[in-house]
C-alpha cells in the first residue's frame, strides 16, 4: 500500500495501477480496512478527504494514477458562500467579481449532468452568481413550488456565461458575461490575448525577472500537464515574471501572462525551479525527485490582482483590481517575520511599487 503520514497527522495515499478508475470511497475502504462503508462516507461528508489538493465530498469520484488522496486529521474549512463573493462592477452586459479561494469557477464537463442535490454539495461560482446578481439588482422572486416528492424546485435566475477561469484555490478578479453576444466578444479578447492580466504570487527561492516561454502539452509523460521540447508539438505559453520583494527563501512576484493556458503560471514557475507556495500538483519535475514546500502557505499563493478588457457594448477600456486577500496577506507577514528574525535585521528587501 502506497501510504505515508505527514507531520500534521494527515494520512496520504497514492493511487496504485489496480485502483485507477475505482471510486474514492472504494479506495478509502481498501486503504482503511478498519472503517465501515458508513464511516468512509462520513469522512467524505465531514470534509476530511482531499484528492490532488482539492476537497472531495463525492464518494463516486473516479481516481487516476496521478491522484494523491489525503485523509485530513481535522475537517477542512467550509467552502465560500454567496456572501463571500464581492461584485466589483455590474451592468446589463458584464459582471466583474472578486472570486474567493476555495470555489471552482465553472463545473467540469463530466459534472454538468449531475443531479441538483449533488451539485449543491460544492456549488461553482457561475452557479452561485445568478442569484447574487439578481439580489444585487433588487429583483424579487416567487417561492419555489414543491416538486413531486415534496422537494422545492430550484429557482431559475438569469444565467451568466464564463469567458475565462481561475483555479479553485486562486482568488481575485474574474469577469462573466450576461448575454451570449457579450460572451462572444469577451471570449474573442481572451483568445487574442488583448486583455490585460496581472497576478501576484509567492514563490520558493530567489526569482529573477524574466520571460518564461515554452510549449504546453496535456501530458508531459507522467499524466501531468507541462512543457515539451518536441518540435511542432504543444501550444505556445508565455509568462512574464518580475520580483517585487525578497522574503528570506521566498519571493513575492508579479506575473503577466501573454497566453492563457491551464495552470500556466504554476507550471512555468515550477519548471523554472521556483514552485508557488502552497502548490500541490507541480512540485515534482519530470523523472526527478519532488521538491518540498516548507512555507506553511494556507493555500496556493496565487491571486488575480488586475484585469483589463474592452467593454463588449461601449468599447470602453475597463480595468479592475483586487488587493491580496487576508489569508495571503497574513501569510506574507509571517514569512517577513521569520526572515527578519533569521537575518537579525528589519530589512524587507524589495518593496512593492
Amino acid at each position: 500500500m502506497a501510504k505515508s503520514k505527514s507531520e500534521s497527522g494527515d494520512q496520504i495515499f497514492r493511487v496504485l495501477p489496480k485502483q485507477v478508475g475505482t471510486t474514492v470511497a472504494a479506495s478509502l475502504r481498501e486503504w482503511l480496512p478498519d472503517k465501515s462503508w458508513s464511516q468512509i462516507r462520513s469522512l467524505l461528508k465531514s470534509r476530511r478527504v482531499m484528492v490532488s489538493g482539492n476537497l472531495c465530498m463525492d464518494e463516486g469520484r473516479r481516481l487516476r494514477l496521478v491522484d494523491v488522496v489525503k485523509l485530513l486529521a481535522n475537517p477542512s474549512a467550509p467552502p465560500p458562500t454567496k456572501t463571500d463573493v464581492k461584485i466589483l462592477h455590474l451592468d446589463s452586459q458584464v459582471v466583474v467579481v472578486e472570486k474567493p479561494s476555495g470555489v471552482t469557477s465553472t463545473r467540469h464537463q463530466e459534472e454538468k449532468n449531475w443531479p441538483e442535490r449533488r451539485k449543491q454539495l460544492q456549488p461553482t461560482l457561475d452557479e452561485m452568481l445568478p442569484e447574487i446578481v439578481a439580489r444585487r439588482e433588487g429583483k424579487r422572486f416567487k417561492p419555489t413550488q414543491p416538486g413531486k416528492q415534496g422537494h422545492g424546485r430550484p429557482q431559475r435566475f438569469r444565467p451568466v456565461f464564463a469567458v475565462h477561469r481561475l483555479d479553485r484555490d486562486t482568488s481575485g478578479v474574474m469577469i462573466f458575461a450576461r448575454t451570449p453576444d457579450a460572451a462572444k466578444h469577451l471570449e474573442h479578447q481572451f483568445r487574442k490575448h488583448s486583455t490585460g492580466r496581472k497576478y501576484m504570487a509567492v514563490a520558493m527561492g530567489k526569482v529573477e525577472e524574466g520571460r518564461l516561454e515554452s510549449s504546453f502539452v496535456r501530458d508531459r509523460g507522467d499524466g501531468i500537464r507541462g512543457s515539451t521540447k518536441l518540435p511542432d508539438v504543444g501550444k505556445l505559453s508565455v509568462t512574464n515574471v518580475r520580483p517585487i520583494e525578497r522574503i528570506g527563501a521566498y519571493t513575492l512576484i508579479e506575473c503577466r501572462p501573454e497566453t492563457g493556458r491551464t495552470h500556466q503560471i504554476r507550471i512555468h514557475l515550477s519548471e523554472s525551479g521556483h514552485p508557488l507556495c502552497g502548490e500541490k500538483i507541480y512540485l515534482q519535475p519530470l523523472f526527478k525527485p519532488a521538491m518540498t514546500d516548507r512555507s506553511g502557505a494556507p493555500r496556493l499563493a496565487l491571486h488575480a490582482a488586475e484585469l483589463e478588457f474592452e467593454h463588449p457594448s461601449t468599447g470602453e477600456r475597463m480595468s479592475f483590481s483586487s488587493k491580496f486577500p487576508p489569508d495571503l496577506a497574513e501569510f506574507l507577514n509571517k514569512l517577513r517575520d521569520q526572515a527578519n528574525k533569521k537575518a537579525g535585521t528589519g530589512d524587507r528587501g524589495l518593496e512593492a511599487d
